[in-house]
């Protein structure tokens, strides 16, 4: 059994992480402040988890207390600039609160597994120098991080990326239904690519398809192909989306915004192997590897009747998730070198590069549009720039105004937290979507939508569309 100090002044998220851990078969002993840890033994824990501000020393002074022990540390989401600063003092990676319970345990997981292989590498080989280098520096940034991501065409180091790159190269070869997971901008068509060109269809052809893109009316022709005559306008046969990727990979990206009609049809290329073309009463064998994406909840959707539950299943028989920008660290430096590269290659212009200003606003910035919209800002600010040092103020960045409403969204977050705590135990479920639940269903009959959003700290697009993950249907009042 490992055992795991946590470290925290808050009562509430101490008790409650402790619980969450004891259930995962940890033994977890805790503290309010670094200088209570003096009563343990530092060296006997396998991870210390610890609040970035605590009362007296901060949380960093734990890196220094365990030299030998992962530090884990826990931050406001209006502290991610402290974080970073941690991991450069050698932190094992950072958290951001209020954590969801299953990313807190996968990541204490992943942390626990990766100390066990280093102390089990260090017993067979002990004469090593580097057996007694520092953890973090291992976990942190792994010795072979890049070489597969970039022989996909895609950049990252961080550690689930490195799962990912692990996870296409097994999953490739194969001819299963692969569903791809990711907030709009994260590169899930790179991915799809990624397992065709590694797959043993990677001859025949690649066959990308935005549904999304597509008027409802048409994709069932575009898909499916129609024989002539089959509707107004249908002046002459044509061979659908699915058919034309016969012998290769169809690649159907925002599969969420399929209809209804359209899945059912889709449902029997993967049951039977088979389409039906618009108008047609033959059907045609086909030899098709499905390869869709979404940035949406599929699963909520097929239990409110938006997607066909069956087709879901069918889907997701391996599912890939693609991490935001703003959950991998130092990638987000390693993809805006690439970037500017790019793009001052393409201009013809030479000696392109980031200012310190710039690289700091760009580590420390959430980036909502993902790698899309820092694609977008280093396109526009290597058009802009009269020198060849790209600054903050040409990316357009505004970290001030991100930091405080992300401040804004914490501190609403918190206030909630001790509300819902005062004469209870303490609560167990500190993940935000569980307080965006509560605090929507308590407040929603006396705040408009636009009230809510705004104290959450979200936009009225954002609250809406948590609303439809979570299933929380509005509350029709007469000031919405």
């Amino acid at each position: 059994m490992s055992h795991i100090l946590v470290v925290e002044d808050e009562a509430i998220i101490r008790t409650a992480l402790k619980r969450l851990l004891e259930r995962h078969q940890y033994q977890v002993k805790e503290a309010g402040s670094v200088s209570e840890t003096e009563q343990y033994d530092l060296n006997t824990f396998d991870l210390i988890i610890s609040d970035l501000r605590l009362p007296g020393e901060p949380g960093t002074e734990m890196i220094k207390r365990a030299p030998d022990t992962p530090v884990l540390i826990m931050t406001s989401y209006a502290s991610l600039r402290s974080a970073v600063d941690s991991m450069k003092l050698g932190a094992v990676d950072y958290i951001a609160k209020p954590f969801d319970h299953d990313e807190m345990v996968e990541t204490v997981q992943r942390i626990i597994a990766a100390r066990s292989e280093r102390q089990a590498a260090q017993a067979s080989a002990p004469s090593s120098p580097a057996a007694n280098s520092k953890p973090a520096a291992n976990v942190a940034e792994p010795a072979q991080p890049q070489g597969d991501g970039h022989d996909m065409g895609i950049i990252g180091s961080c550690e689930s990326m490195q799962t990912l790159f692990k996870r296409i190269g097994k999953v490739a070869p194969t001819d299963s239904t692969v569903l791809i997971q990711g907030e709009s901008g994260t590169g899930k068509e790179l991915v799809a690519r990624a397992m065709h060109e590694r797959s043993q269809r990677a001859k025949a052809p690649l066959i990308s398809v935005n549904c999304a893109a597509i008027p409802e009316t048409l994709i069932e022709s575009e898909l499916f192909g129609h024989e002539k005559g089959s509707f107004t306008g249908a002046t002459a046969g044509r061979t659908g989306l699915v058919e034309a990727a016969d012998g290769g990979t169809l690649f159907l990206d925002e599969i969420g915004e399929l209809p209804l009609e359209a899945q059912a049809r889709l449902l029997r290329v993967l049951q039977e192997g088979e389409i039906r073309r618009v108008g047609s009463v033959q059907s045609h064998k086909v030899d098709v590897r499905l390869v869709a994406a979404t940035h949406r909840d599929l699963k909520t959707m097929a239990r409110q009747g938006l997607f066909r539950e069956d087709l879901y299943y069918r889907l997701n028989v391996i599912e890939l998730r693609l991490p935001p920008l703003r959950d991998r660290g130092k990638d987000v430096l390693l993809i805006a070198e690439a970037l500017l590269q790019r793009a001052a290659a393409n201009m013809k212009q030479e000696g392109l590069h980031f200012s310190q200003d710039a690289r700091h606003a760009i580590l420390n910035y959430t980036w909502p549009g993902n790698v899309r919209e820092l694609e977008n800002a280093i396109e526009r600010s290597a058009i802009l720039c009269d020198h060849d040092e790209i600054t903050a103020d040409l990316l357009g960045i505004e970290l001030d105004a991100e930091i405080e409403r992300a401040s804004e969204a914490a501190n609403a977050l918190q206030t909630m937290q001790h509300n819902d705590s005062s004469g209870q135990e303490p609560a167990e479920d500190l993940s935000l979507e569980d307080y965006f639940q509560h605090f929507v269903l308590e407040h929603q009959e006396h705040m408009t939508e636009t009230q809510l959003a705004h104290k959450l700290g979200i936009s009225r697009k954002c609250l809406w569309e948590r609303r439809q993950r979570l299933g929380i249907p509005r509350k029709k009042t007469a000031n919405s």
